[in-house]
């Protein structure tokens, strides 16, 4: 049975009599039924003879380390108390009994048979407390524990239930929430600290009760700490908390690695955001923190929690900042800035995708193409001037593809260059943003000026290359942005000679021009300048070159020197082997003054004879020379006859070859070297060409040759030349060798109306 119900009314109203039957009723509910749960003594004062048979009865149960043990009771100011305990070393199923009371207001209570590690009880105000558990009482283990103390030591305000610590350079910083109960009695608290592995500690007491700082720590160092509140009245008892294990600060930035922006293909106006990075210190955080936000400051800012180094987004072309940290349950590390630049979408900048009219120096409109209301209601403008931040403007439209944009918070300035963008978001809820990530894309941009001027400066570095003797090749830098004042249309570059100047104009997109058709060695003075939509801007200062004179080169008169020497070396059996092959030489025998017509009855029967000869080789395509031996050649022949030579593209060349012989400027001796032809005719054999001596590399001698052939030792003077009957050793000896007709045979015979001719 539980007697929970003496502890919802003060006794004197439960029993308004004393009588001394209910006193002993009680004693025996207290010694007869030891098996029952909970039982309730009378509210009147204990007797000490109750105490002592409590006492008796259990008398076995000691005190042992082993057992029971940690009796404490405590309670929340103007609430329940509670004991607590912690149970012994050995054995299961342990049951407890639970007795306690307070002597100076005389009830008591009794618990049998409990098997949780805790009990309420009440304690009433300003008297003393006593408790005895007993554990295992009716078996030979029994052992049992104390406590004893005054209610006012009894009230305890429990640890913080949740604490923060930071880091801040060179300390701590502490931030703690109490329980409820606890909450409204604590004004201060108290925080020891150490570093791991000493027995000391340092104790400190804040100033306020949910916060404190500690300076002057090293920061290099971990720390462990505990708190608990300052004891008070209502917080007689304060404990410390567990153990927080505060780790050194993270005074390193992380390092970005790597940063990645790849346009998606299949989401126009979007580009993927990949960004790595490392931490030069290892095992002292727990992740990183990822806060990202538009450059030109529009919300919102999102941050991102990370465990890996690395992160993906899906983002527009506008610009942002990310700023990296990394941390642990105490300490944030400095942060690591890394800026997404704008991407200019040179795609769309010239298509008309977007246009923009200026009205005055603070409205300006823009317009984009009708077909995109049908698909976005939501839009976000941004508008900026180079090397400043951007302006924008989120806004609704559904019906015209334009907005005008007016009351601008700073007037746009003249002669300055801003560029404007818009972006599409698909939340029709709302045209703010609630998210950085994939919340939008960008339509195009353009470019505009508020007022164009001319350019206030000129192009720089001018330098001319390529010098000839009518040409250059005359280069420059840009100008820049800021002093053109406008839109860049082009260049003027002037030259002149003398007196007279002339200008050339040059498209935008160069910074070089080729000069021709210029005079040779003629000096030229140089100035360009460039222009806008408002005029031509300054010239610069002027600049001269010289063309080249016409004069002898000295590396061309090598040039030609080395070439005429390959010629001369190389060239020539070039030049005669391309002739043979693009132009053959082919001999006409009836142009020569060593060939006759045949008209001698004795040169008619020596074409006879070669007319048979002809018969054996019609199907032949060999070539062959007759040649006539004397019977008994002259000793000194072989040393009276020249050298001659063949032809050396016999067996390839299809023109025929003709026959040489020996002609006699002598009428007489002409007339007997006739008479003779057709008896040494008849003597002759078949010798081949290659076996011949006596061959010439053309297709016929001439008689120039032929003179070459007589004996130097031969004297020119007539007067001592051998007359008609009496020819010399030498020339009969010629007449024994000649050869009398060469030819290369077709393999078809001649026809009767061929006309033969022979070389004498």
């Amino acid at each position: 049975m539980s007697g929970t119900g003496g502890q919802n009314s003060d006794p004197k109203h439960r029993f308004p009599g004393r009588s001394s039957h209910i006193l002993l009723l009680g004693s025996m509910l207290l010694l007869y039924l030891p098996n029952s749960s909970c039982v309730q003594v009378s509210a009147g004062k204990c007797k000490s003879s109750t105490v002592m048979n409590i006492a008796a009865k259990y008398q076995h149960c000691g005190i042992h380390p082993d057992g029971v043990r940690n009796l404490d009771c405590f309670g929340k100011y103007g609430r329940t108390s509670k004991c607590t305990w912690e149970p012994g070393k050995h054995g299961s199923g342990k049951t407890y009994t639970l007795i306690y009371q307070q002597p100076d207001k005389p009830y008591c209570y009794v618990y049998y048979n409990l098997t949780q590690l805790h009990r309420e009880i009440k304690i009433f105000t300003n008297f003393n407390l006593t408790v005895e558990l007993y554990e295992n009482t009716e078996t030979a283990n029994c052992t049992k524990a104390f406590f004893k103390g005054s209610q006012k030591s009894l009230t305890r305000c429990d640890p913080p239930s949740k604490v923060l610590l930071h880091r801040p350079p060179g300390g701590l910083q502490v931030n703690v929430t109490w329980l409820p109960e606890d909450n409204k009695y604590i004004s201060k608290f108290s925080m020891r600290y150490k570093a791991p592995g000493s027995h000391s500690w340092n104790e400190v007491e804040s100033q306020y009760p949910i916060g404190a700082r500690l300076e002057k720590l090293n920061s290099s160092v971990a720390y462990v700490v505990q708190i608990r509140c300052v004891t008070s009245t209502e917080c007689s008892q304060c404990l410390w908390s567990k153990d927080y294990i505060v780790p050194s600060e993270l005074k390193t930035k992380p390092i970005v690695v790597s940063a990645k922006y790849v346009e998606i293909a299949e989401k126009r106006g979007s580009r993927l955001i990949s960004i790595t990075w490392k931490f030069p210190v290892k095992d002292v955080h727990d992740g990183y923190l990822v806060t990202i936000r538009k450059e030109s400051g529009e919300p919102p800012t999102e941050n991102m929690t990370t465990s890996e180094p690395e992160i993906k987004l899906i983002l527009s072309y506008s610009a942002y900042l990310l700023n990296i940290r990394a941390w642990n349950n105490a300490s944030l590390s400095p942060a690591v800035t890394h800026i997404i630049p704008q991407h200019k979408d040179t795609n769309s900048s010239g298509d008309g995708r977007l246009n923009v009219t200026v009205h005055n120096s603070t409205a300006f409109t823009i317009y984009w193409r009708t077909d995109l209301i049908t698909m976005y209601v939501c839009y976000s403008v941004e508008w900026m001037k180079k090397g400043r931040s951007a302006w924008y403007k989120p806004f609704f439209e559904d019906s015209n593809p334009s907005k005008t944009l007016s009351s601008l918070s700073e007037h746009l300035e003249p002669y300055q260059r801003y560029s404007v963008t818009l972006h599409m978001r698909p939340n029709k809820n709302t045209c703010n943003m609630k998210h950085i990530n994939n919340s939008e894309s960008t339509y195009g941009s353009t470019e505009f000026y508020y007022i164009e001027g001319s350019p206030v400066s000129s192009p720089t570095n001018i330098s001319f290359h390529n010098v000839t003797v009518n040409s250059v090749v005359l280069q420059w830098s840009r100008i820049r942005e800021e002093d053109l004042r406008g839109f860049l249309l082009g260049y003027v570059v002037y030259y002149r000679e003398t007196s007279t100047e002339h200008n050339i104009t040059v498209d935008p997109d160069l910074t070089s021009f080729y000069m021709e058709s210029l005079k040779s060695g003629t000096a030229y003075q140089v100035q360009i300048s460039a222009f806008t939509s408002a005029g031509v801007g300054i010239r610069s200062a002027p600049t001269v070159f010289k063309t080249d004179n016409v004069n002898f080169s000295i590396s061309g008169a090598i040039t030609v020197i080395v070439f005429v020497a390959l010629l001369l070396m190389c060239g020539s059996p070039v030049i005669k082997r391309a002739k043979a092959v693009l132009w053959p030489s082919i001999p006409n025998p009836g142009h020569s003054n060593a060939v006759q017509k045949i008209e001698n009855p004795g040169q008619l029967e020596l074409l006879e004879a070669l007319a048979t000869l002809k018969v054996e080789e019609w199907d032949t395509k060999s070539l062959q020379i007759l040649e006539r031996e004397a019977a008994a050649p002259p000793p000194t022949l072989p040393s009276m006859l020249p050298l001659l030579r063949t032809c050396e593209d016999v067996g390839d060349s299809p023109e025929v070859l003709y026959p040489w012989s020996e002609r006699d400027t002598d009428s007489g001796t002409e007339d007997s070297l006739r008479d003779d032809t057709a008896d040494t005719l008849l003597d002759t054999q078949r010798t081949h060409l290659q076996s011949s001596p006596l061959t010439f590399s053309g297709g016929y001698t001439t008689m120039a040759m032929f003179q070459q052939l007589i004996p130097q030792g031969t004297a020119a003077d007539t007067s001592d030349a051998p007359s008609p009957e009496s020819p010399p050793e030498d020339l009969t000896a010629l007449k024994l060798m000649r050869l009398d007709y060469v030819r290369q045979f077709s393999t078809s015979p001649p026809s009767d109306s061929e006309h033969m001719s022979t070389i004498l």
